[in-house]
């Protein structure tokens, strides 16, 4: 995964914690750990995946190819005609007539209506969203750093029941970097 300005990565030296935050946060004790030989992996901490980073040159050289933020003015000039601060995307819809009908007569007309059809299904399932999401993202990570660690198998089932004494339970004896990265990330798969 190419990182963005906004990532929250957490980056690792064997089960050491390096660090957590930004890229341009973390780059600099991540090129020094992979300069000193060590095996680095940085990880996003919304997904769980892999970053990758460039970490060839010096120092200066790694963050200079780190991608910038952009303002909200650059992105205004980037985009063409249209509904720039809606952020509306047009894309092709397919329904029955009877499902067309329907939305024409709804105020506002199909497009409102899709809109508000969408949010609510989004508002009803957010819950269960981000339990699943932050579990998925929990497992993603534990399997790089814990894969073969004490409990590992424990952690992991606790983790997929929602079973939070059990996962707390299991990976008290990881290293302390690990642990607490596993426990943050896992946090929303409780509720």
């Amino acid at each position: 995964m190419i990182p963005t300005p906004e990532m929250n990565c957490a980056a690792f030296a064997g089960t050491e914690l390096l660090g957590r935050g930004r890229p341009h946060d973390v780059i600099a004790a991540v090129k020094a750990a992979a300069d000193a030989g060590q095996d680095v992996l940085v990880f996003d901490l919304a997904s769980g995946r892999t970053v990758e980073f460039d970490l060839r040159g010096d120092l200066a050289a790694v963050t200079g190819r780190l991608p910038q933020e952009t303002s909200i003015q650059d992105e205004a000039a980037k985009k063409g005609p249209g509904r720039p601060k809606l952020g509306v995307t047009a894309r092709e819809v397919t329904l029955l007539p009877r499902h067309w009908d329907w939305l024409s007569g709804r105020p506002g007309g199909a497009s409102v209506s899709l809109r508000k059809l969408v949010e609510a299904a989004m508002r009803e399932a957010e819950g269960p969203d981000r339990m699943r999401t932050a579990r998925e993202t929990t497992y993603r990570f534990m399997t790089a750093m814990a894969g073969d660690l004490a409990h590992y198998e424990a952690a992991t089932r606790a983790l997929f029941a929602g079973d939070r004494a059990g996962f707390a339970a299991a990976v008290a004896d990881w290293p302390e970097g690990v642990r607490e990265t596993a426990q943050t990330m896992a946090e929303d798969g409780w509720r």
